[in-house]
């Protein structure tokens, strides 16, 4: 079974309706129907609620919060072990901090890391990247 890892970019297309939502969706729809897993960094669902909390206050946020969290994503707790990989992934494939958690899911699991970050095309050639459209 194929283990989804989106990442905050993927997520806020998905909220927004933007390029992309359409395959979020859809990677949603089976991880609950059970075709497939769909899991999220805790950072980046950190960076899901600063910006929405930020764009459109913490109510809303706290209500899609709520909304994906009755998904059932898997949202993957951040160990010691886990923030030393991203930062070694920072600083040898040069993607910013928050992302290389993403990354550091697809390496370190075999997953597939689903993104509309462009910033990470230098980790493409090491991991399992799907990059949503652009805008």
């Amino acid at each position: 079974m194929v283990t989804y890892a989106l990442d905050a970019s993927a997520v806020l297309r998905y909220l927004d309706d933007e390029a992309g939502s359409e395959r979020v969706a859809e990677i949603i729809k089976s991880h609950l129907d059970g075709s497939c897993k769909a899991i999220i960094s805790a950072i980046h669902w950190g960076e899901i609620a600063g910006v929405t909390c930020k764009t459109r206050g913490r109510s809303t946020m706290d209500l899609v919060l709520a909304r994906l969290e009755d998904f059932g994503l898997d949202i993957v707790p951040v160990s010691a072990e886990r923030a030393v990989r991203a930062a070694l992934i920072k600083v040898h494939r040069r993607v910013p901090y928050a992302d290389a958690f993403g990354v550091e899911l697809a390496d370190s699991f075999d997953h597939v890391l689903v993104t509309a970050d462009f910033d990470l095309k230098p980790a493409g050639k090491d991991v399992k990247i799907e990059f949503l459209p652009s805008k």
